[in-house]
């Protein structure tokens, strides 16, 4: 549940307000490492506490498209958090666990096999997606819902005529727009999957 107040327009509007997913800015936590499977469930443990690489600017068209929003809402992960901190400024902003990033247990593999966790990540992703893999997490079934979830709640807040910004996940994110696509809404813009990208969806 998101846990700050939204203001109720004050009259119906003519047409849904605009939704938009953004990543989050680049993590401080260096991926310039090799690991073992178990080594990665420890690293993306840290990864999922920490914060944003510092030094780091959001994109001036992010900032812009976040004074013209009316809700702006985070996840309740620290990068997430930041991210909204960094594109914002001093303005208010909620925050809901609903739109934290599906988890990425490591595959079940040997301990003599080791690569970056970039790469590791793209084969979690895929025995979580897959082979259900989850390690006792949430399953793709469960986030899947999740993601329906998060979808309503933006389509309840857009539909009253408010323009809805998300600062949250890469991967969840995606959940979320195919969810939305499910729902009839249409991709407007599509930035692609790197950090601070965006993607804009309206009713079709």
């Amino acid at each position: 549940m998101v846990d700050s107040t939204i203001a109720a327009p004050s009259s119906a509007p003519a047409r849904p307000g605009v939704i938009t997913l953004a990543r989050h800015g680049e993590p401080a936590l260096s991926r310039k490492v090799r690991l073992n499977a178990p080594e990665y469930g420890e690293w993306w443990g840290r990864y999922e506490e920490g914060g944003l690489k510092a030094g780091q600017t959001p994109p001036n068209a992010l900032v812009e498209l976040a004074r013209g929003a009316d809700t702006i809402i985070a996840s309740t992960r620290r990068r997430s958090i930041e991210t909204a901190q960094a594109v914002v400024g001093e303005r208010a902003f909620a925050t809901d666990p609903t739109f934290i990033e599906a988890p990425l247990p490591p595959p079940p593999w040997p301990l003599w096999l080791r690569m970056s966790p970039k790469r590791l990540g793209f084969f979690a992703r895929f025995w979580w997606w897959f082979f259900d893999n989850h390690g006792g997490q949430e399953t793709r079934k469960e986030a899947e819902a999740r993601a329906g979830q998060a979808a309503d709640l933006l389509i309840e807040i857009a539909g009253g005529g408010q323009d809805v910004l998300v600062l949250a996940h890469g991967f969840f994110n995606w959940m979320i727009a195919d969810a939305l696509k499910q729902r009839g809404w249409a991709k407007i813009v599509d930035e692609g999957h790197a950090y601070w990208s965006i993607k804009r969806f309206r009713r079709a």
